[in-house]
């Protein structure tokens, strides 16, 4: 089993999707040519992060108009492909991503459970739900940003099988301490491989961290962002070896 992972840490799409989704694609077929098998891309990534006004007037339906374009990016440049995006269900709108493989069918869709600060909880309703999925042959889950700073709901994810977890983020500048230290942590606690993707630059009046990582199961990077545009590509590792192996699961103790 092998997996080429890339992380696109781009400028915001200052609420243009279409400007949003042709850069996409541009970035899609650069992490194919480098070998990658998936790419990450930020937190709501369409319409765009720090845009409340246009969450909910803009937000599709899975198998709308950006569902679909997304789909046919991913299976042009054949590459797979996890993004955040509003999604519409009804009179409900959700802070939402979405993985899509080479050939643009959909590999999983989460709902992002931990909504982060008044904005986040004015446009979304949180979602219930985790989703796991086969990429590669590897176990493979969604968290979206502040989901992961949860130790909780990465451990719930470890038991129930995840070797690999794809985070889309939108991690403000003064947070830099969650890509250097809690996301490796939550990867070496669970024995798993951590892909975050942030934002940098700012969006009105937001700046961003930077800072995107790939974190290995033994916490370390594997490939790490500085605050400008970039794009990293990594293989993941080979597996730890059996007696660096965390134990935690199985070692817990409740008092």
């Amino acid at each position: 089993m092998s997996l080429t992972l890339a992380i696109y840490q781009g400028p915001p799409s200052q609420g243009d999707p279409k400007a949003a989704l042709l850069r996409l694609g541009t970035k899609l077929r650069a992490a194919a040519a480098g070998g990658a098998d998936m790419l990450v891309v930020p937190e709501l990534y369409l319409p765009g992060y720090n845009q409340p006004d246009l969450h909910g007037t803009l937000a599709q339906p899975m198998g709308g108009p950006w569902f679909q374009s997304l789909s046919q990016l991913a299976q042009a440049a054949k590459c797979g492909l996890t993004v955040g995006w509003a999604e519409r269900d009804g009179q409900a709108v959700y802070n939402a991503a979405t993985a899509f493989d080479a050939g643009g069918q959909m590999l999983g869709h989460y709902r992002k459970i931990q909504l982060f600060g008044p904005m986040e909880a004015a446009s979304f309703r949180p979602g219930a739900a985790y989703c796991l999925f086969d990429l590669n042959g590897l176990k493979t889950a969604l968290l979206i940003c502040y989901d992961v700073e949860f130790a909780h709901h990465v451990r719930a994810l470890a038991q129930r099988g995840a070797q690999v977890i794809l985070v889309p983020t939108a991690n403000p500048a003064g947070f830099e301490h969650v890509s250097r230290l809690l996301v490796p942590a939550r990867a070496a606690e669970m024995g798993l491989t951590i892909a975050y993707a942030n934002y940098c630059n700012a969006e009105d009046g937001l700046r961003f961290a930077g800072q995107s990582v790939i974190a290995g199961p033994d916490g370390q990077a594997l490939a790490q962002a500085g605050t400008a545009e970039a794009l990293l590509i990594s293989s993941l590792r080979a597996p730890l070896a059996p007696q660096l192996i965390p134990t935690q699961l199985s070692d817990y103790r409740k008092v």
